[in-house]
């Protein structure tokens, strides 16, 4: 039988092991993972060259030597689209946009797995009413966070925790969401890692969802 393969596109560059890793631990053994950078080729003068216009404009991504940085949703787009359409031509099946950011310009042909679709819906399928607790990247992201995730009966707070940081901080960001009372939190960005979700659980006792978990199980009811 021929090996499963996904296309999986970061909204940085590749490579990314650590993402690769956390996918990897939720799907079935043997399925091939191909990820690929929206921004692969581009030098680091460029991709500092493409800053968000405002809030509703800003990514965060971590690149593969480490450094994070903060892009333009629209210039990921466009890059974005052709490493999907590339995996479309190869063959790929079933392609992953990497991102929890809503991409209204992307119209992919085939089967494209956007994160943010799937945790809303799977939010609202669980959670008709009360308080929501997000975990975003960035303190503009924060900011816009209500209008994001607001629907009647549910009230939204925010917390900023930045991907990568150290268990100390992760510590910190999880005692302000659980102060908060949220009765369910979603880790709004797939450069969270599990790691990061068990340390939250040791201030907050309610159930989290990882993004790139719940999109990596959609992924897997496509492809096994």
């Amino acid at each position: 039988m021929q090996q499963q393969r996904m296309g999986v596109v970061v909204i940085g560059q590749s490579p990314r092991p650590s993402v690769v890793n956390e996918i990897a631990a939720v799907l079935s053994p043997g399925l091939e993972i191909d990820l690929r950078g929206a921004l692969d080729g581009m030098t680091r003068a460029e991709i500092d060259a493409i800053p968000p216009s405002d809030g509703h404009d800003a990514l965060f991504t971590l690149l593969p030597d480490g450094d994070n940085v903060t892009i333009s949703k629209k210039a990921v787009e466009v890059r974005a689209a052709i490493q999907i359409e590339n995996f479309a031509r190869e063959g790929v099946k079933v392609a992953m946009l990497a991102c929890t950011g809503k991409f209204p310009n992307l119209a992919p042909n085939g089967l494209v797995i956007l994160p943010s679709a799937v945790l809303h819906h799977m939010v609202e399928a669980v959670f008709p009413k009360g308080r929501l607790g997000i975990f975003s990247p960035l303190p503009e992201q924060t900011a816009l966070i209500a209008g994001k995730w607001q629907r009647p009966d549910v009230e939204i707070v925010g917390v900023t925790l930045r991907p990568g940081s150290d268990a100390g901080a992760v510590d910190e960001a999880a005692r302000k969401m659980a102060a908060l009372s949220p009765d369910l939190v979603v880790m709004d960005c797939m450069s969270y890692t599990r790691a990061n979700k068990a340390r939250v659980r040791q201030s907050y006792g309610g159930p989290v969802i990882l993004a790139i978990a719940a999109a990596a199980r959609a992924v897997e009811e496509l492809v096994a």
